[in-house]
């Protein structure tokens, strides 16, 4: 079971950059796919973007173009580098781990472990 740990949310203004990062405590995160999730009051946990094991990515139209998933598996490290941040990307940002490439993708479901989530809020 991985056991994972978010950084690098907090306060940015519109069209400003943060750099979100999803360590992994437990298990490497090696031959995992890794998912971004973001989650706002009332709405459902939503998918951002994942990278699988190998190195293929997938993201929400939302983000295209402007946010980028990358790994660093000898750092155990899975990033989210978020610019041009917009207000509709608020919210708590939570990465998931599911073994192997089965659960890539955006569906919450896919994904068994999670960790408890990094805060963005996005204000001028």
């Amino acid at each position: 079971q991985l056991r994972l740990v978010e950084s690098g949310g907090g306060l940015v203004q519109p069209g400003g950059s943060l750099l979100l990062s999803c360590a992994s405590t437990g298990y490497a995160l090696k031959f995992h796919s890794i998912g971004w999730f973001r989650q706002v009051p009332g709405r459902e946990r939503e998918g951002i973007s994942s990278i699988s094991g190998g190195g293929r990515t997938v993201y929400s139209d939302s983000v295209v173009g402007r946010f980028t998933i990358s790994r660093n598996d000898e750092k155990n490290a899975v990033y989210l580098q978020m610019n041009n941040i917009q207000p509709a990307d608020a919210g708590i940002y939570y990465c998931a781990g599911t073994w192997g490439d089965l659960g890539f993708g955006l569906m919450p479901s896919g994904y068994q472990d999670w960790g408890q989530g990094t805060q963005v809020t996005v204000s001028s």
